[in-house]
């Protein structure tokens, strides 16, 4: 793809953002890719608008999300995200590219239930939540298997403070069988370390800017044809990692960043990766 034809594209991602964020709202003072660990206060009500993209060595996908999210109490938060796809991937890798937003056409409804929340200091604490959640996909077939409907669930821990904040978490992804089809499974994990300069620890009016160094690591499974699995010995593997960047004025909020392969072991079938990226628009009630 030609370097202008690119530059286009993703020019008119973040106009798209930008016309649709007059009647959405964003959550997420976090990560863009990895699993985090905060919810929702009882009754808050967060909406959020990203655009996405993910490059393979034949071909790249453009997408929009949108997520609702609505916290049920203090510690259990209930999501819904749903895609506008400009391009799809014809051979799509099977990866989530986003915690909370999967990188594909799946419409998905999550639980997140924060398990324990422990404060201490000023503004530190450790916590841990957990992930379930279903979806439903809005294409057919994907890397010329027929997809199913999926199951996900993801337990995630971390620390965060005024200045650091660090989670690690892991999760798995499982396709239900269609007209004697299936798509491989998906374990994943993440990492990431946060970081906000001093020069931002001020209140309102002044801007808050925190950056994040991400990593993930997938390792897809095998589909199956007509009944019939390969069982092989050896499965794909894929670590990426990358900076993001997240910035808050009021209630107003951006982040962007990209992730890109670092480790890439994969069965014959499967593609190399070049990159993701990902932008979004926030605004908080």
């Amino acid at each position: 793809m030609a370097i202008s034809n690119l530059h286009l594209k993703i020019v008119l991602i973040i106009i798209l953002c930008s016309s649709t964020i007059s009647i959405l709202n964003a959550q997420g003072h976090g990560p863009l890719y990895g699993l985090q660990t905060p919810t929702l206060a009882r009754g808050g009500v967060d909406l959020n608008v990203a655009s996405m993209s993910l490059s393979t060595e034949n071909e790249t996908s453009y997408m929009l999300r949108y997520l609702f999210s609505y916290g049920i109490t203090e510690d259990l938060q209930i999501n819904l995200t749903t895609p506008t796809m400009i391009e799809r991937l014809d051979n799509a890798p099977r990866t989530r590219g986003n915690s909370n937003m999967p990188a594909n056409g799946d419409i998905e409804a999550s639980l997140w239930y924060r398990f324990f929340s422990n404060a201490f200091g000023v503004g530190k604490r450790f916590e841990g939540t957990a992930v379930l959640g279903v979806s439903a996909p809005t294409d057919d077939v994907r890397a010329q298997v027929n997809v199913g409907n999926s199951i996900h669930g993801a337990i995630s821990t971390g620390y965060a403070s005024r200045t650091w904040y660090a989670w690690l978490g892991g999760g798995y992804q499982y396709y239900f069988e269609k007209d004697n089809e299936q798509l491989g499974d998906l374990p994943y994990a993440s990492a990431v370390v946060g970081y906000r300069p001093n020069i931002f620890m001020g209140d309102y009016p002044k801007p808050d800017w925190r950056i994040f160094l991400e990593t993930m690591a997938e390792f897809p499974g095998d589909n199956k044809y007509n009944g019939q699995q390969n069982f092989s010995d050896t499965r794909s593997k894929k670590v990426l990692m990358g900076p993001s960047f997240l910035g808050l004025y009021g209630a107003w909020g951006i982040s962007f960043g990209a992730l890109f392969p670092v480790v890439q072991d994969l069965t014959p079938s499967a593609v190399k990766e070049n990159y993701r990226v990902s932008i979004n628009l926030s605004y908080w009630l």
